[in-house]
C-alpha cells in the first residue's frame, strides 16, 4: 500500500490488498441509487464525457454492491478512526442499517446534514435541499481521534455575554444546574452541531457533476484526523478529499474505477500543490475492461491505446468516436462495446471515411462476425479503403496501430 498515490480499478480489488487497519480516516461518496445520468463537461473544455449512475437491478442490488465495499472500510480502519459515508434520500436509510450492521450500533456517532440552497424544483413536496452523511467511529473508546470543533454563537447570547466564556455546572447533591458564570477567558465558539450550512460548488465552477466543496471536506478531515494521518477516499471522483488532506497536510488515498477521473484529479493536484502523484493502474484484462462504463471504454480505446482525440461531439459525428494522433495520420476510430460485429456497422463505418475524406480507419470491439471480415475485404479490394479490425484482447495484448 502506497501513501499519496491514486489507484485506478476497483475499489473492492484495490482494498483487499491493504493491511489490517492501517487507515485513520475514511471519507467515502459512493455513486448515489439516484438513476441519473450526468453530463459531464471537464474544465479544460476539450471533451465531453458522462457517466452513469444507474442500478437497474433496485435497491437490494445496490446495498448488495456497496456492503462487501463498506466490509473492506471496516477491516483496514484503524480502532481510533471514523468513517464517514454519504448519501442521499434515495438510499441513506438502507445504508444506515447495512452501516450499524458492519460497524456496530454503538459505534453510530451522527446523523450529519449538510444543508444547501439550489434552485427549487418541488412539486407538491417540499423542496429537497440536504445530503445526510454517515459518521461512525470503528470502536467506542476514548482514544479515537475527534477534534471538536466551533460555530459562532446565536445573536442572543452574544448579546448577553459576549464573547466570554461560560462556565456552567450542577449541584452535586441536588443534582440541578448552577447559574451560569461569565468566565475571563474567550470563548471558542458553540460546540459544532449535526447540521451543517455550506453552500454547494456552483455548477458552473463544477469540474465534476456530483463534486462537493472542499469546506464541507475540510470540517471532516479536521474533525477526525490529525496532522499526518492517512484519509482514504475509495470513491474520489475528481479528488476534492485527496486536494483538502494535502493542504492539510494529511497523507492520503485515492481510489475510482474510471481512468478519466483519475487523470481529472491528478491534473487537479498538480495544478494546486506542483505535485505529480504516483498512479496505479489496476491489471487491464478482460474483466478489468468489460467493467468500464461506456464512455470510459472510449477513453481507454481512443485515447490510452491509440494516443488520440476523442470526439468531441455526441452527434453528428458520423460515427466516429475518435482519431489517431495526427502523427500516425489522425485517422478514424469506432467503438463498439459489444459481441460479434456484423456487416452493417462496416458499411457505416465507410460512408464516415469517404464524408471525411480518409482512406484508413479503425474499428474497435470485443469481437468481429465472418460478414465483418468479408466485407472489410471487399472494400479495400474494390474500392480501396482500409478498415482495420480490432479486438479488445488484441488491444490489451499491445496490437493497436498498423
Amino acid at each position: 500500500m502506497e501513501t499519496n498515490t491514486i489507484y485506478e480499478g476497483d475499489n473492492l480489488e484495490i482494498l483487499s490488498k491493504f493491511p489490517n487497519k492501517s487507515i485513520d480516516l475514511i471519507y467515502a461518496d459512493p455513486p448515489f441509487f439516484s438513476n441519473k445520468h450526468y453530463e459531464v463537461i471537464w474544465k479544460d473544455g476539450a471533451e465531453i464525457r458522462a457517466f452513469q449512475d444507474r442500478w437497474q437491478g433496485g435497491i437490494e442490488h445496490y446495498t448488495s454492491w456497496m456492503e462487501p465495499r463498506l466490509r473492506e472500510c471496516h477491516r483496514v480502519l484503524k480502532d481510533s478512526g471514523s468513517m464517514y459515508l454519504h448519501c442521499d434520500y434515495h438510499a441513506d436509510a438502507h445504508l444506515r442499517i447495512l452501516m450499524d450492521k458492519i460497524f456496530g450500533e454503538n459505534n453510530f456517532r451522527n446523523e450529519i446534514i449538510w444543508h444547501y440552497r439550489k434552485w427549487s424544483a418541488g412539486w407538491q413536496q417540499f423542496q429537497r435541499n440536504h445530503d445526510v452523511i454517515l459518521f461512525y467511529s470503528k470502536t467506542n473508546n476514548k482514544n479515537r481521534v475527534f477534534n471538536k470543533t466551533f460555530m459562532d454563537r446565536a445573536e442572543s447570547t452574544l448579546k448577553r455575554f459576549g464573547n466570554a466564556k461560560i462556565i456552567s455546572g450542577f449541584d452535586e447533591k441536588t443534582g440541578e444546574r448552577l447559574p451560569s458564570q461569565v468566565s475571563k477567558k474567550e470563548s471558542e465558539g458553540v460546540p459544532m452541531d449535526d447540521v451543517w450550512d455550506i453552500g454547494r460548488v456552483p455548477p458552473i465552477k463544477q469540474i465534476f457533476p456530483t463534486q462537493k466543496p472542499e469546506e464541507l471536506l475540510k470540517r471532516i478531515i479536521k474533525a477526525s484526523s490529525k496532522e499526518g494521518d492517512l484519509v482514504l477516499d475509495p470513491f474520489c471522483g475528481c479528488g476534492t478529499t485527496l486536494v483538502v488532506s494535502e493542504e492539510l497536510k494529511r497523507k492520503w488515498i485515492g481510489i475510482d474505477v474510471s481512468p478519466t477521473a483519475c487523470k481529472v484529479m491528478a491534473k487537479r493536484l498538480k495544478q494546486a500543490f506542483s505535485i505529480t502523484p504516483n498512479v496505479i493502474k489496476g491489471e487491464i484484462d478482460m474483466k478489468y475492461v468489460k467493467k468500464l462504463n461506456p464512455y470510459d471504454f472510449q477513453n481507454w480505446v481512443v485515447v490510452d491505446k491509440f494516443l488520440g482525440n476523442v470526439s468531441r461531439t455526441k452527434s453528428g459525428d458520423f460515427g466516429v468516436d475518435g482519431m489517431t494522433s495526427q502523427i500516425t495520420g489522425g485517422y478514424p476510430i469506432q467503438v463498439k462495446q459489444s459481441e460479434n460485429i456484423g456487416r452493417n456497422v462496416i458499411d457505416n463505418f465507410e460512408t464516415a471515411l469517404r464524408r471525411l475524406n480518409k482512406k484508413k480507419g479503425y474499428i474497435v470491439a470485443f469481437s468481429f462476425g465472418k460478414g465483418a471480415y468479408e466485407e472489410v475485404a471487399r472494400v479495400k479490394n474494390q474500392e480501396g479503403l482500409v478498415i482495420i479490425l480490432r479486438t479488445v484482447q488484441e488491444l490489451i495484448d499491445g496490437e493497436v496501430e498498423e
